[in-house]
């Protein structure tokens, strides 16, 4: 069984907050030296202001000791230039790398669940969550370190504007705690606008590649304008929060520019009156100016609290990914010369509140070819989804050769069950590549396909000859193959093959194939793949008569398992095929030998 995810807002946010330590951890080494360059470029800049005045005091002075001090003076701000620039190159590494992990961690996440709960999140709304928002919140690790760090020239400075002058220090404390109320009305309204922002983002972006993968639909419709109003409806939300989220941003900024200067102006005003009275000398005004603009810094604090802000909104929404729960599997592996009997003892799946499987028992021996049949709904494609384990069932078990599914290893099951589908999405740059993804251990895509075993498992899904009439045959590229709907089912049926192991599920794999091609490909998955047990969900007749065994689902049931000409005497069961449906009782499946000179594909 799965585990939920688990709900709220609370949950996510507290899941977000996990992610982004963890991200941070990922980059501990980077983060530590992006840190100890940020407090040394901090403590270049305390010593600055000191060291400028105490050489104007010699200069001023005529000491001799003033050309060695100036030197001092181009080392300091030198050192400040340079631990800068690391500072940054540093903290850059640390945002790619962030970045980078949170989006692997949200990928695996979508690819380890079960399709059902992947199938919850829109392509655009991941995209964005992968894309935009996973860059925003992975530059939260180095914008809290660095946020911290920035405190530390103005707390620096103040406490030098102490120590330089007592009554300057004074001037310049006065204006504080009106800085820290705007800081903290800045965190509080800008934390809501963002969240906002970015949510109508994600809505936006799901709603445009909707209608980018429906655009051929859109155009026969004659619906562009509908579509495109749809689209953009939230534009407008989306325009005012933006706006909002700038507005509190420029405020903030503009009343902490309009404080900073009125602040050092005090502070060189005192300053001058203590200079006039002779309590301060003309290095110490130029420091105390100084160490006020430091002290002032703490208004830059700003931008870098509006990022860490921006962050956490949107590793929230990353989050989201995050909480998919893997479907869970064990360490068995299967016994080694298994016929692939394939049980299912009391399934059961349960689906947003509705039973999709009530209670199925069904049992096919190994090595037969058994067929999926019943009428739209009846719940053909979830009984094929959990007999090959891509989906948990919630109640019951389903066993290969006497083996829980959920306590094979992934690599045994994945190995020994394979999978075509209606619409197959093919992987590997070129043909060759895609018919042969996922058939090895090798990692892809370093895994060079063995070229003979590409070909036999095409042949035996009748794409040999449209693949050899491609501009570069199987080095072809996929993005420069013009494929028909047929075509890219036998190229997906062609992949299920190459890896054919004891149980192979076809999940309406041969939908779009004409009935002389269908048949073909029948008669070499008989003959020419590895042999084995198939599970095969299919509306044809032909299909049916010449299956071992025939499964009929009605409504989530099975209502009757036999042979085809057992089957077709009940009216119930013809009514599936529709009127006019011919038995075809005479068509038998071929004995599973392989032919002369031919090796069975593996």
């Amino acid at each position: 069984m799965t585990v939920p995810a688990p709900p709220g807002e609370a949950s996510t946010a507290r899941t977000a907050d996990r992610a982004l330590r963890a991200a941070a951890r990922h980059s501990a080494g980077r983060l530590t030296a992006a840190s100890a360059c940020s407090v040394a470029a901090s403590g270049t800049a305390l010593a600055e202001p000191a060291v400028l005045g105490h050489t104007l005091d010699l200069l001023l002075r005529q000491d001799p000791a003033g050309a060695r001090w100036t030197a001092w003076c181009a080392a300091v701000i030198a050192a400040e230039v340079l631990l800068d620039a690391a500072t940054a190159r540093l903290t850059g590494g640390v945002d790619a790398r962030s970045t980078a992990w949170l989006r692997r961690l949200g990928l695996g996440r979508l690819l380890l669940t079960a399709p059902h709960r992947a199938a919850h999140h829109s392509p655009g709304e991941v995209s964005a969550r992968l894309t935009a928002q996973a860059t925003t919140a992975g530059a939260v690790p180095a914008a809290v370190v660095t946020a911290s760090v920035a405190l530390l020239p103005p707390l620096g400075g103040l406490v030098a504007l102490v120590l330089v002058d007592v009554w300057t220090a004074l001037a310049f404390l006065a204006g504080l705690p009106l800085l820290a109320l705007l800081l903290r009305a800045f965190a509080r309204d800008s934390g809501t606008s963002v969240s906002r922002y970015q949510e109508v983002q994600l809505d936006l972006a799901g709603r445009l590649v909707e209608a980018l993968g429906g655009a051929r639909t859109i155009a026969a419709a004659g619906s562009a304008e509908r579509e495109q109003a749809r689209v953009l409806a939230r534009l407008p939300e989306l325009g005012s929060e933006g706006r909002r989220t700038w507005r509190i941003y420029g405020a903030t900024v503009a009343r902490t520019g309009a404080l900073m200067p009125l602040l050092l102006y005090v502070v060189l005003g005192v300053g001058g009156v203590r200079l006039a009275e002779g309590a301060l000398g003309v290095g110490g005004l130029l420091a105390a100016v100084r160490y006020a603009g430091l002290a002032a810094g703490v208004g830059a604090v700003t931008g870098r609290l509006a990022a860490v802000v921006r962050g956490r909104a949107a590793a929230r929404r990353t989050a989201v990914l995050f909480e998919l729960p893997e479907l869970p599997q064990g360490e068995r592996r299967l016994p080694s010369s298994g016929p692939g009997a394939l049980e299912l003892c009391g399934v059961r799946v349960v689906r947003a509140g509705t039973v999709l499987l009530h209670d199925v028992d069904l049992r096919i021996p190994g090595g037969a070819n058994a067929v999926v049949v019943g009428r739209s709904g009846s719940g053909k494609s979830t009984l094929a989804a959990v007999a090959g384990r891509l989906t948990a069932c919630d109640a019951g078990r389903v066993l290969l050769d006497g083996v829980p599914l959920d306590e094979l290893s992934a690599e045994e099951l994945r190995r020994e069950v394979g999978h075509a589908f209606e619409r197959p999405a093919l992987f590997g740059g070129t043909v060759a590549n895609a018919i042969a993804s996922g058939g090895g251990p090798q990692p892809y895509p370093e895994s060079a396909p063995d070229p003979e075993a590409v070909r036999a498992a095409a042949r035996a899904a009748g794409a040999d000859a449209f693949v050899r009439r491609l501009p570069e045959g199987y080095d072809t590229m996929l993005a420069d193959a013009p494929l028909s709907g047929g075509e890219l089912q036998r190229l997906g049926l062609a992949r299920a093959f190459h890896r054919a192991g004891r149980l192979l599920v076809l999940d309406d794999a041969m939908s779009s194939l004409d009935t002389l091609t269908a048949r073909e490909v029948e008669r070499a998955l008989a003959r020419e793949v590895r042999p084995g047990t198939r599970l095969v969900v299919a509306h044809r007749v032909s299909s049916a008569a010449r299956a071992d065994l025939v499964v009929w689902l009605d409504a989530g049931r099975v209502r009757a398992t036999g042979t085809h000409a057992q089957l077709w005497r009940d009216p119930a069961y013809r009514a599936v095929f529709g009127e006019g449906a011919r038995p075809e009782t005479d068509a038998r499946p071929e004995p599973a030998a392989e032919p002369p000179g031919r090796e069975a594909v593996r």
